[in-house]
């Protein structure tokens, strides 16, 4: 009777109940009976409003299953939900799949490691299967918390904490995918899931193992070792993550990385963070490419207390991201980029000079520990605003150029940002050098079309700035960087160490006509290149490299930019710095006297080759053979050696070891050069700030020497130039007999001026303005009266003589004309 009551009772059970019971066997062990699975599919694909309901069954068999530890009836009922899963499709799964859920929650909450995995293989299957319609209710915030804690499984037993790991892994990779294609796909962006998602990547791709196997480039792994490996899985759904991201979640998946490599202070050592880093960089959308770089630096920001070595190892990270940003759009972040870096640059200094005043308190060790680090930082940043720019293309390359310079501490100047007022001296000089460092970085592999382009005139001017030569290493870079600029033929290599070249042809200088804007730009700004290096050749802290540098700088002058004119220009620069070493004013050691010459030497070898006068070639061939046999100490190839004899003085009446003035005006004129301004010594040019600078002024040294070509009638006649006094002055203008011989004086003097460089005249004449107005008021107690025409010429009178001064002296002797 009881039987019989059973079967009356199943019979009067709903179908979909009977159906589901007759999918379980006896035993466990058969596994799903797959007969009665395909009635169930069938009735469930038939009668599609009735699957909420066998979804509801099937939770509850599943539940008291796993309650009574019943783990062979769990599978077949988990094997069971996947089938039906996968075979209906309709609007009415949408209540099923709660349930189906609802049993993977159970299975994930469950202790039984294999019900986890179960439960994480379940949902995979689910996050791959495409819904027709979007869930609007259904969140995955539970799943996100469950997958992340199974990340970091601690399990004693090492299979199964890899085990767990590589399920919670495909879990999460699993949430990603369904919640980035559901049309709510902004939820899995917000920053309580990516809070737990990131790190829980982060954790497993940071295994020491992992790591040191990553030194060489990454190769593709097979699928099975994706599948074994927690970090190499996890490194993929990293990607994929990055991948999906897009503008507007970018900075959400971004920041749970600073906060998981500060947790575990992941960046000293940085090895890990910078491969982080990669990975971030080449998965995400290039054009996103700036969100990451503006977050190492806001972090950077954060973090600028931190200890040097933290600080260079983000800097090392933002070292990495720009070289992979350069490559294609960084957005508006470039100058961002350098401002950061350089107030960071500031910041670096302030801390080591900061622990060097206070060293008298504490151990010197520690204080010179702090200071290696402190240097590590500084070099950090260099090498990444060199790098940063040279991989720049050239018209953003020119603006870094200038936005550089113009941080770099320079006298006189107040627009620069890092103002140096308050590190003293040596700060100020490490600022400078740190700068220019970084410059020498931006502007190697530099080509500018034209030099005027290259150096233009704000930026030309603080380079070489006097400020910028108080230090041997500072002069240096200077050089260097005017290489780098200059050459645009990649001639450097050639003229790489001072050295008398015996045929300058072997090298096969590459060269081009100078164009136009060339010669105009040596017209403009000739003056200041050559007064560098007339005033870097009279520094006592001068090395073999200085030396070397400037020998450089005026072989590839004549390279590229000299035409007849500058050719001259270069002798008379030559013939000065040659009278340098002999006169001495300056009172320069024997060693730098006896460069300068041999630099003279090695120069005026490698021009006359160039432009190829035989007559100059025979005159400088002469002089270096004499030196050779007679005074080898003026010689590169002796003065640089590690051991050479310096001679006690230098005797000025031993022409035959000199290079002469006259002598190569005469080869140069036979072969059609304008050599009348040979005759006049060069002069450097006076600037404002030489009277700001520290630097004993030029002005107290300038000779206001001025070739006049005089008649043959003229008494005082000294290598046909006099000193300019008022007796001169008033030869030229104040003399009205009309001789033939005045007048082509005058004539011959107007002449001069107007072909000579208005700043070499400006600087002749500045020096000596004071002294002239004292000498003209004591001989002729000059009257001044107002201009008497409307041209604007001045009446100046001298005793009954009365001659209005020609328009030419009020142009270039504007203080004259006052007096």
């Amino acid at each position: 009777l009881s039987a019989g009551v059973c079967c009356c009772c199943a019979a009067l059970r709903p179908r979909y109940k009977r159906l589901v019971d007759n999918i379980f066997p006896e035993d466990p062990k058969d596994g799903l009976v797959k007969a009665d699975m395909e009635k169930l599919t069938f009735y469930a694909v038939s009668a599609p409003e009735k699957l909420d309901r066998i979804g509801a069954y099937l939770a509850e068999r599943l539940s008291r299953d796993v309650v009574r530890h019943r783990y062979g009836y769990v599978l077949i009922a988990m094997e069971a939900l996947d089938q039906l899963l996968m075979a209906c499709h309709s609007q009415s799964i949408k209540p099923f799949v709660e349930s189906f859920l609802h049993m993977v929650a159970k299975l994930l909450e469950s202790g039984e490691p294999k019900l986890q995995v179960l439960g994480t293989n379940s949902f995979v299957k689910f996050a791959n299967i495409e819904e027709d319609t979007p869930s609007y209710h259904r969140r995955y915030d539970f799943f996100v918390s469950r997958f992340s804690a199974m990340c970091h499984s601690c399990d004693p037993d090492p299979e199964i904490q890899n085990e767990i790991r590589i399920a919670g892994i495909r879990g999460i990779q699993g949430v990603v995918r369904k919640a980035v294609n559901d049309e709510l796909r902004a939820t899995i962006w917000e920053p309580q899931h990516m809070d737990k998602i990131v790190p829980s990547l982060l954790f497993n791709m940071q295994k020491i193992e992992d790591i040191d196997s990553r030194i060489g480039p990454p190769s593709s792994p097979t699928v099975g070792v994706k599948e074994e490996n927690p970090s190499v899985l996890a490194e993929n759904c990293f990607r994929e993550l990055l991948g999906r991201a897009t503008y507007g979640n970018m900075n959400n998946a971004v920041r749970p990385v600073f906060a998981h490599l500060d947790h575990h202070r992941l960046w000293d050592p940085n090895e890990f963070s910078v491969s982080c880093f990669k990975i971030i960089m080449y998965s995400i959308q290039a054009q996103y490419s700036h969100h990451v770089i503006q977050e190492i630096l806001g972090h950077l920001d954060v973090r600028k207390r931190d200890s040097p070595r933290v600080r260079a190892g983000i800097i090392q990270v933002l070292l990495e991201a720009v070289a992979i940003a350069a490559k294609g759009s960084i957005g508006p972040t470039v100058l961002e980029v350098f401002n950061t870096l350089l107030k960071h640059l500031r910041i670096s200094v302030d801390f080591e000079l900061g622990d060097r005043r206070s060293s008298s308190e504490s151990a010197t060790l520690s204080i010179s520990s702090k200071e290696s680090d402190e240097r590590i930082v500084q070099n950090a940043i260099i090498q990444t605003i060199g790098f940063f720019g040279s991989n720049l293309p050239d018209y953003q390359r020119s603006e870094i150029m200038m936005f550089i310079m113009s941080k770099v501490p320079v006298l006189g100047t107040t627009s620069q940002s890092l103002d140096p007022s308050n590190l003293g001296d040596l700060g100020t000089r490490r600022i400078q050098i740190m700068l220019l460092r970084s410059l020498l970085m931006v502007t190697s592999g530099y080509k500018a079309t034209t030099i005027s382009n290259a150096l233009p005139p704000l930026f030309l001017d603080p380079l070489l700035s006097p400020s910028l030569m108080e230090d041997s290493e500072l002069r240096q870079l200077v050089l260097e960087i005017l290489h780098n600029l200059i050459d645009r033929h990649d001639n450097r290599a050639k003229l790489r160490g001072i050295r008398i070249i015996p045929d300058v042809s072997d090298l096969k200088i590459k060269r081009d006509k100078i164009s136009r804007q060339d010669v105009s730009f040596m017209k403009k700004h000739g003056q200041q290149l050559y007064r560098h290096i007339y005033l870097g050749c009279k520094e006592e802290d001068n090395v073999q490299k200085n030396f070397e540098l400037l020998f450089t700088s005026l072989a590839l002058t004549t390279i590229e930019l000299a035409n007849e004119e500058v050719v001259i220009d270069l002798i008379r620069l030559a013939i000065a710095l040659q009278d340098i070493a002999i006169i001495n004013e300056d009172n320069l050691p024997m060693f730098n006297r006896c460069g300068v010459m041999a630099l003279v030497a090695a120069y005026l070898n490698f021009l006359s080759q160039m432009i190829a006068v035989p007559a100059f070639c025979q005159h400088v061939s002469k002089v270096i053979e004499t030196r050779s046999v007679e005074a080898a100490y003026f010689l590169p190839e002796t003065i640089f050696k590690d051991k050479c004899d310096f001679p006690k003085s230098l005797e000025k009446d031993e022409k035959d070891l000199f290079f002469l003035t006259n002598k190569i005006a005469e080869s140069l004129g036979g072969s059609g050069y304008n050599v009348e301004r040979l005759s006049v010594p060069y002069v450097p040019q006076v600037t404002d700030e030489d009277r700001l600078s520290r630097r004993k002024s030029i002005v107290d040294t300038v000779s206001l020497q001025v070739d006049i070509l005089s008649g043959s009638s003229t008494e005082d006649k000294v290598d046909n130039t006099e000193e300019i006094t008022f007796e001169a002055l008033k030869k030229a203008i104040d003399n009205n007999g009309l001789e033939e011989q005045e007048k082509e004086k005058r004539r011959l003097v107007i002449e001069k001026f107007q072909k000579a460089p208005f700043e070499e005249i400006a600087a002749q004449c500045e020096t000596k303005a004071n002294l002239l107005h004292d000498r003209l008021a004591q001989i002729l107690e000059l009257t001044i009266r107002p201009p008497p025409s409307p041209s604007g010429a001045m009446t100046i009178t001298a005793g009954h003589a009365h001659y209005h001064s020609v328009p030419v002296y009020e142009m270039k002797f504007p203080d004259l004309c006052v007096y």
